[in-house]
């Protein structure tokens, strides 16, 4: 059996005396597309910014293509500031706001990490953002500044820089929350594009139609931990237990 790309093993997570995550375990294969579903509160997005090392946790284990992420050795001992660097381009984070530089256009926001991260010569990372920006529909759009973008058109232009770092992994949280109803389906039509060539997705959504449709997985969360998972057919039509009915009932799915 291959090596999952990510594993997450016994995650626990506090913010001072609240236990946010309370012993996570999950899997993914590589290609595999898995939505994390739950309440606010449920540790959805703590378990994402972990996974990305925006946030410590203190115990258990997040591994990355078999390579320990943030900590090495059962001392559970921080890496160095460079090597979490290094392995936080593993993955690519898509955030609710498009955290996009305002002061750049949609290709240098593209371009940044390529020559800043990856030491790409600037004509090769040009033509990487060139194309990354053409394939979520925004090649005419590679001047323009943040403000001169609609809030679908700035998340198109994150996720593009997101891809264009060839990351093991992708993470996207909440990525349609911020928007307007009617550029909510350009966003997602995006994601659904990378989930069909194979990429390796986590997701946190609250589009129940969508994660119903894009996902080979569904987790549901309850109070910082997995209560059900399993293809979305099965959640979904089939909840095992009454805390899921209730939160698929009021998600009106």
């Amino acid at each position: 059996m291959a090596q999952p790309i990510l594993q997450i093993e016994n995650l626990h997570k506090k913010f001072k005396d609240v236990e946010v995550l309370k012993g996570v375990d999950l899997q993914l294969a590589t290609g595999d597309v898995v939505s994390i579903i739950g309440s606010s509160g449920s540790g959805k997005t703590t378990l994402l910014r972990c996974v990305n090392m925006l946030e410590e946790f203190h115990q258990g284990r997040i591994l990355i293509d078999g390579e320990e992420i943030g900590y090495s050795g059962p001392q559970h001992k921080a890496r160095k500031e460079s090597e979490i660097a290094r392995q936080r381009a593993m993955t690519g984070m898509v955030f609710q706001q498009f955290n996009l530089f305002p002061h750049m256009t949609a290709l240098r926001n593209v371009t940044l990490g390529l020559t800043k991260v990856k030491k790409l010569p600037a004509e090769e990372a040009n033509a990487i953002a060139e194309k990354w920006l053409a394939r979520v529909g925004l090649q005419d759009r590679r001047d323009h500044f943040p403000g001169q973008l609609s809030g679908g058109q700035q998340q198109r232009v994150a996720i593009a820089r997101a891809v264009a770092m060839n990351p093991k992994v992708m993470l996207f949280d909440e990525v349609t929350s911020a928007l307007d109803p009617e550029l909510v389906n350009e966003v997602l039509s995006v994601i659904q594009d990378l989930a069909t060539e194979g990429m390796t997705m986590l997701l946190v959504t609250h589009e129940m139609k969508f994660a119903f449709e894009v996902s080979d997985r569904v987790v549901f969360m309850n109070q910082g931990r997995i209560e059900e998972e399993g293809p979305p057919e099965e959640l979904f039509r089939k909840p095992k237990s009454q805390r899921l009915a209730e939160f698929l009932k009021s998600s009106k799915f």
